[in-house]
């Protein structure tokens, strides 16, 4: 069997463990759903390539407001591999305690908001602190892991807490120990993972879960869509639309930051 084969006969089986999480899904998206039908967001995390996820969520083609992509350079910003900006700095950025905190900081979070926090091994301190934060202040938390490296990875915070005990809700991208999914003849090393083609399986699948959940509510959302699907008028139309849609939910997390937690109570600022 080619190199090719073995990789898509590998992901098939990752569409297979996605498809027996599809109640887990399915709750998922009855949380999400709901935070968008009380017109908050649902908050999106993940540091190192978990950002392609977050990405994968919104804003793409097929995609839809009503989440909140928090997405931090210092920590993803993988282009330049070394030097200023590079991998180093991201890998030991992601594990120091209290940043979490500092960028959570900046959004008025409601019990009402929902949250996706995505980490393959669930070990980096970063999106723990993520997860811990968000239950404190009582949104509910999913987590995507990869199971299998999870179980096998070792904690970077100090009390040995993982991402999955912060969290309501748990989903596997389905890959293996490693990520990587292929042995390649006489080298030593496996290569090509396999979380990213699980995780946006997931990502995607509790997006199409949400929108029907969102249209039997009598709210269907304004999905960015191709002119050559839509037509050129009809497309510009959904994107400016969802885009001022983002724009107003945001504005939601940020009226009320900094003040003591009675004054989001007050209606005369």
């Amino acid at each position: 069997m080619s190199l090719t084969s073995q990789y898509i006969q590998k992901a098939r089986a990752i569409l297979d463990v996605a498809e027996q999480q599809t109640e887990a899904i399915q709750q998922a998206a009855q949380w999400f759903s709901q935070t968008i039908l009380a017109g908050r967001m649902v908050h999106l995390f993940g540091s190192g390539h978990s950002r392609i996820m977050v990405e994968e969520m919104w804003p793409r083609y097929g995609s839809f407001p009503g989440f909140n992509p928090i997405v931090e350079l210092s920590l993803s910003f993988h282009n330049l591999v070394v030097g200023a900006n590079g991998q180093r700095q991201a890998m030991f950025l992601e594990n120091v305690p209290g940043l979490a905190d500092r960028i959570l900081r900046n959004y008025d979070l409601s019990e009402q908001d929902s949250a996706l926090v995505i980490s393959s091994s669930g070990c980096n301190v970063v999106p723990i602190e993520m997860a811990e934060i968000f239950q404190q202040r009582g949104v509910k938390v999913v987590a995507l892991i990869t199971r299998q490296h999870a179980e096998k990875s070792t904690s970077k915070r100090q009390d040995g807490k993982k991402l999955t005990d912060f969290a309501d809700l748990v989903l596997d991208t389905g890959a293996p120990v490693g990520d990587a999914m292929i042995d390649v003849p006489d080298l030593d090393t496996p290569v090509s993972p396999g979380s990213t083609v699980g995780g946006a399986v997931i990502v995607n699948c509790i997006k199409a879960e949400v929108a029907g959940l969102l249209t039997q509510a009598g709210h269907p959302p304004r999905v960015l869509s191709a002119a050559n699907v839509v037509g050129t008028d009809r497309a510009v139309t959904l994107f400016e639309s969802a885009y001022d849609e983002h724009a107003h939910r945001l504005a939601k997390l940020y009226e009320h930051v900094g003040f003591p937690s009675y004054v989001s109570e007050r209606t005369d600022w």
